[in-house]
């Protein structure tokens, strides 16, 4: 009935998500969804199992239990056509140094079968949009850490995908890039209808307004809007809730 329908059109399911290093558990039955439109924050300290889900969800890994959905599609069994509507910045930098702004992007575009006449088109307008347009002929290696972490931005969009997941995408950049990118990916949210999923540990990205899924020692603790899990913690914001919701609990542990 309903609930089949509203996991149809969910932009990424995770469902149970499990998954272990050897005999280290990583992450401990997962779930969450984002809807199109949400800009949702992954928050969790290093070590929280951020860039395993984020493995999980990219398909480099296959979990041990639970599933990831992508608009409906199973990744595992529907892998291609889910994978399709997913663009990725990961935590590290994966351009070609060497190659210029240009090029990167037109050997991302050919990969994904986009005919060069369009790509052009897309990198254009993905370029101006993020102010990059004077830098396409530049090589990455002249760009500063901000431009190369916008240039990232711009390929995983080319392809138009409906989901989007970032992995740390401002450690080591200004305040002024970090602020830049996070205005543009909120505003495609809002504008385009984009689901995104934006994985940091610096809680002063969040907003009031935001979804936030904390992920703790690999478990969500929390999950809803950042003024919901202020105030069921009884806390006065959202730095506050996080260091209370993750603060080390007085109980011996049983598992």
């Amino acid at each position: 009935g309903l609930h089949l329908m509203t996991s149809m059109t969910s932009a990424l399911t995770v469902d149970s998500l499990s998954f272990s290093y050897g005999k280290k558990p990583a992450l401990n039955r997962v779930s969450f969804g984002i809807e199109p439109g949400d800009f949702t924050v992954l928050l969790g300290q290093n070590g929280a199992g951020k860039s395993t889900l984020f493995s999980l969800i990219t398909r480099l890994y296959n979990p041990h239990s639970g599933s990831v959905r992508i608009f409906g599609h199973d990744i595992r069994t529907h892998s291609a056509v889910a994978l399709k509507q997913l663009g990725v910045v990961f935590q590290q930098r994966t351009l070609d140094m060497d190659l210029t702004v240009q090029q990167n992007l037109l050997y991302f575009t050919a990969l994904h079968g986009i005919n060069s006449t369009h790509a052009k088109q897309r990198s254009t307008q993905e370029l101006s949009r993020l102010g990059l347009e004077e830098h396409r002929h530049e090589k990455i290696r002249q760009l500063s850490g901000g431009q190369m972490r916008r240039v990232e931005i711009v390929r995983a969009l080319l392809h138009q995908p409906q989901l989007m997941i970032l992995d740390e995408p401002t450690v080591g950049l200004d305040l002024i890039s970090r602020q830049t990118i996070l205005e543009h990916v909120r505003k495609l949210c809002e504008q385009e209808q984009l689901a995104l999923l934006w994985a940091t540990h610096l809680i002063d990205e969040v907003l009031p307004t935001d979804r936030v899924v904390i992920l703790h020692k690999g478990e969500v603790i929390a999950n809803g809007w950042a003024q919901e899990i202020v105030e069921q913690s009884g806390t006065q914001d959202i730095r506050e809730a996080f260091q209370k919701l993750t603060r080390p609990r007085k109980k011996p542990a049983t598992s």
